[in-house]
């Protein structure tokens, strides 16, 4: 029964057309982000970035070299589109924009996440076996079917991602939509839709359907009598989305995405302008079956975990941060903070305050202020050059944070040297004080 599912030979139809679209989206996302300054802003100018914890080696490169890296993505893009020398060009981008997304994360979004695990899911797929320059030169390899886990997988990935978005959003700030007023406070000025944007009636309509959205939109485009209807809020929640909060592909990604809900007849209709094509169903059970179905079990088994994990630490992840990245809690909450570094230099017990401005980018001190890691980064950063330097020191701050319309409160011990206490990455960090939140 599961190898009559997995297996059976469904129309390519609907994964080669994501190919295109998704080649297109991270080309124009790796263009743009040098067009529009995000990689000046973010990994030129900045004297070093904030990197997950564990890859401090991973740093940009000099001078140029991060235009000239975001232009191989794009150029890497195109020959997605294309289908030329596919598994090379989607593997090269894979590990390449894994690179960018260990090596900063002061401009974190849930995107770039997902984008890293399309990346390396799409260099798996035989995406480029029809509609492409590798099947024109090599006719044996063009192919019009592929496995029917294909599709399953990636509708899987977003159920995934939608519910648990949607799951995120039962607490008490969302539901009294008082951090849907934060976060419209600074679109006020936006043409048109500004001043409406700020009514209390908006929010409440964008808290709920946000919401609802989230939650069921994978089953009502599954659903043939709901699908058109899915189709057209989709269309509206990601333009809405794309237009406010100005997200970069991600709304155009997950649009892309419903080419997997529609018959393949019919994006072939629509896209390739081809005839019926005849597919023989039966399973071809593949030699290395054992593989992809260990292998998929284990990948939906992390994915399905990761999320949760922020359950098994002490205290509340809106304070903590703790678990919060790589668990689909999107737009959720807002931070911000006030900081002070002092320095102690261990032989004369002398000590001098740090001034952030000779460090750190106006956005980078923002985040240094109202996160751990990036607190805790920062203090080995003072430590490092300081050593560099021949002096031995410890590192104090004194921190208070306030999430959406919290109170500022003291967030971590300033009686902790920051700088020579190990970051614990599976277990609360006992520095941070105990949340103020209800």
């Amino acid at each position: 029964m599961i190898n009559q599912f997995l297996f059976k030979r469904i129309d390519n139809a609907q994964l080669v057309v994501f190919r295109i679209f998704y080649g297109l989206l991270v080309s124009a996302e790796c263009y743009g982000a040098i067009a529009t300054g995000w990689v000046r802003k973010t990994l030129v100018e900045p004297k070093f970035t904030f990197s997950f914890i564990g890859f401090e080696w991973l740093q940009p490169l000099p001078g140029n070299g991060m235009y000239i890296y975001f232009a191989i993505m794009g150029t890497l893009g195109i020959l997605i589109t294309l289908g030329y020398r596919y598994r090379l060009s989607a593997f090269a981008f894979a590990i390449m924009w894994t690179g960018v997304y260990l090596m900063q994360k002061t401009s974190y979004n849930n995107h770039y996440y997902l984008l890293m695990l399309l990346g390396y899911i799409m260099a798996l797929f035989p995406a480029s076996r029809d509609f492409s320059l590798d099947a024109k030169r090599n006719p044996s390899f063009r192919s019009q079917s592929m496995p029917n886990w294909i599709r399953w997988t990636i509708i899987l990935q977003l159920f995934i991602v939608y519910t648990y978005a949607s799951v995120a959003k039962l607490y008490g700030d969302w539901l009294d939509f008082s951090i849907i007023e934060i976060l419209m406070k600074s679109k006020k000025n936006y043409w048109l839709i500004g001043e409406i944007l700020q009514e209390k009636w908006v929010h409440k309509i964008i808290a709920f359907f946000g919401i609802f959205y989230d939650l069921l939109i994978v089953p009502a485009l599954l659903w043939r009598p709901s699908r058109k209807i899915a189709l057209a809020l989709s269309v509206f929640f990601h333009l809405f989305n794309s237009i406010v909060f100005q997200i970069g592909i991600f709304p155009y990604l997950s649009l892309a995405f419903i080419v997997f809900f529609f018959p393949p007849q019919t994006i072939r209709n629509i896209f390739l302008k081809i005839k019926t094509v005849s597919i023989n169903a039966s399973p071809i059970i593949p030699k290395h079956k054992s593989i992809i179905l260990y292998g998929l079990g284990a990948y939906f088994i992390i994915q399905i975990l990761l999320p949760l994990r922020h359950h098994i630490f002490q205290d509340n992840v809106l304070w903590t941060e703790e678990g919060h990245r790589l668990s689909w809690r999107m737009m959720l909450r807002s931070r911000s903070g006030l900081v002070t570094f002092k320095v102690l230099n261990k032989d004369t017990g002398k000590g001098s305050h740090i001034k952030l401005d000779d460090y750190l980018t106006k956005k980078q001190r923002r985040k240094v202020a109202c996160y751990p890691d990036f607190l805790w980064q920062f203090a080995q950063h003072l430590k490092k050059e300081y050593a560099a330097k021949g002096e031995e020191v410890q590192v104090f701050a004194s921190s208070k944070v306030r999430v959406n319309n919290s109170k500022y409160s003291e967030f971590v011990d300033p009686t902790v040297d920051l700088a020579n206490v190990p970051w614990k990455h599976f277990a609360h960090n006992e520095w941070i004080k105990p949340s103020p939140l209800e």
